[in-house]
């Protein structure tokens, strides 16, 4: 057993400088969590890793005495009473942050540190011959955060807090890099700025309400308190960044920018750009090194956006997300596959924390290599209205009103005598038919069987269609069978040659609760689910009896190559 012989107690002022890059490895939101305790007699050990600031209880008692938000055994221990902790990851410690905050006349008088490296199921206990001394015997004082920098320790995923002789500490934060969970198939598709991945925030531009650092986490958080979120603009142009560093340089796929919770404050829009940087923060003046791979998107409130990415042939190591003018999101992932740069070494085994996966639902295997008559797979998205604006309008109903798209606009009312809500025109049916031409409106009914998928839930995109006078909706009539079914949509814009511009080409994965709406002249497939059969409802105006302006239909050059969709498994 060895002991460090150097630390060196920093200034609070200075905390910045020395742990905003780092990661809170021991924090509850990463799933650190407390293994065993000598005592708590009068404050639980669970506080010392919460993420927020503790509060003053003062005035406040309960059957043992006074309340405090901490970490507080009894009086009168003959040596030191000790706590036992988890990391959420395994990782590389480089200091810690113990706070005594509202402990004043009961604080510990003084702390050890000590750290271990375990594979098993079990904790270490108290006298474990594996303890290594990270932080030796300091002094700390009452009402007050005491910050220690010490050399980075080799991979641990526990900690021994001990305090001499007792008392109460109000939060212990544990701060170091996390040994990345990295998979093991170089063309698997996970998120790379992932904090078990090994991700960072490394800049923020403003975080007043939220730390930018909550990105990366895992989960969708409990509030607005675990999200990325800044103070209210009032200049005209403003725009807040993060700025990302991937846990490796990888070649990107799609982002999902995840604004839960965030539902009258969240951005108007976000835009992504990314780099290769060898900097820990790439220099922000070099403007045309960041290449734009998600151009300038609405978001909505409280909802998981999923974006296909742009520009993205190249591997990058950081990426920026701006929003405008301001506002809260709740976590971003970026998706994609590790460049032939960053060894597969970097990765610890995977039973060390079996918990820290990296990927989220749905997942994807990576398809992005050309093959004969094929061009690079495109994912199939979960769908969303703001990633279908372009395309369209999707029709659904929200279960959390304040969940509306842009909802300044959308006029909501109760219906039914109380019994409904009316979520009024979210789509317009319009035409441009000559008048000649006699068109009128209608509804028919598609009845659809599912679509074969080759394996790693693969599909060629052979043919696309466009109606060049009305726009067409989509509304499922429910489950013909009763089971929860899905339906795909793949959609284009128009090129300057007037055919599909398949640089635009999309795919989404619409639920059975979801309608869309191709806008006019969009160019699309025909219905494709996914499992079925199901029926639609379609609501077009159309003249009938196969006139040319109903339906334009172009066949794609096999020659040239035919798009194809990579649909997620389903778990």
């Amino acid at each position: 057993m060895s002991s460090v012989e150097t630390y060196q107690k920093v200034p609070l002022e200075a905390f910045r400088t020395h742990f905003s890059n780092e990661i809170e490895l021991s924090s509850v939101a990463l799933g650190g969590s407390i293994q065993s305790v000598s005592d708590e007699f009068f404050a639980d050990a669970f506080h010392l890793l919460l993420v927020e600031p503790a509060l003053s209880l003062k005035g406040q008692f309960g059957p043992k005495g006074a309340l405090f938000s901490g970490w507080e055994t009894r009086r009168h221990n003959p040596d030191h009473d000790w706590c036992i902790i988890k990391l959420g990851t395994t990782g590389n410690i480089s200091g810690f942050d113990i706070d005594t905050s509202h402990f004043n006349g009961n604080e510990a008088p003084e702390v050890t540190v000590h750290a271990l490296f375990s594979t098993g199921d079990i904790s270490p206990t108290e006298n474990d011959v594996r303890w290594t001394e990270l932080l030796p015997r300091v002094g700390l004082g009452p009402n007050s955060r005491h910050l220690f920098k010490i050399p980075a320790s080799s991979s641990v995923n526990y900690v021994k807090l001990s305090m001499y002789p007792d008392g109460g500490i109000a939060r212990f934060r544990v701060y170091g890099l996390v040994s990345p969970v990295i998979p093991q198939d170089p063309t698997e598709i996970y998120d790379l700025a992932h904090v078990f991945a090994g991700g960072r925030v490394v800049y923020t531009s403003d975080q007043h309400f939220g730390v930018g650092s909550n990105l990366i986490l895992p989960g969708r958080g409990k509030d607005m308190g675990d999200g990325w979120e800044t103070k209210r603009s009032r200049q005209p142009g403003h725009h807040d960044y993060a700025v990302i560093k991937l846990g490796s340089a990888g070649v990107l796929s799609h982002a999902e920018i995840d604004t839960a919770h965030f539902k009258g404050n969240f951005p108007e829009s976000s835009e992504l750009h990314a780099v290769h940087s060898d900097k820990l923060i790439p220099d922000d003046q070099a403007a045309n090194a960041w290449t734009q791979i998600l151009p300038r998107t609405k978001l909505g409130p409280h909802r998981q956006h999923q974006f296909q990415l742009e520009n993205v042939g190249k591997p990058y190591t950081h990426v920026r997300v701006t929003i405008y003018p301001d506002g809260g999101i709740k976590r971003v992932r970026l998706f994609g596959v590790r460049s032939s740069e960053s060894p597969v070494e970097e990765a610890t085994t995977e039973v060390v924390q079996p918990n820290a996966t990296v990927t989220t639902e749905p997942t994807f295997q990576s398809q992005n290599k050309e093959r004969p008559g094929h061009l690079p797979a495109i994912p199939a998205l979960s769908l969303t209205p703001e990633a279908f604006a372009p395309f369209g309008q999707v029709i659904q109903s929200y279960p959390d009103i304040h969940a509306v798209p842009q909802p300044r606009n959308t006029r909501i009312t109760g219906a039914n005598q109380g019994t409904a809500i009316k979520y009024h025109k979210l789509a317009p049916v319009v035409s441009s038919y000559p008048e000649a031409a006699n068109a009128t409106a209608g509804l028919s009914v598609y009845r659809c069987e599912p679509i074969p998928l080759a394996p790693g839930g693969v599909w060629p995109v052979k043919l696309l269609e466009r109606h060049p006078c009305t726009n067409q909706a989509f509304i499922p009539m429910g489950s013909v069978t009763g089971a929860d079914l899905r339906y795909l949509v793949v959609v284009a814009k128009n090129g300057a040659d007037d055919k599909p511009d398949l640089t635009t080409l999309r795919a989404f994965v619409a639920a059975a609760n979801q309608g869309i709406v191709y806008d006019t002249g969009i160019w699309h497939h025909p219905m494709a689910v996914l499992e079925g059969p199901m029926d639609f409802t379609c609501v077009e105006t159309q003249v009938g009896n196969g006139d040319p302006l109903d339906c334009e239909i172009v066949s794609l050059d096999v020659e040239a190559g035919i798009p194809t969709v990579v649909v997620p498994f389903r778990k």
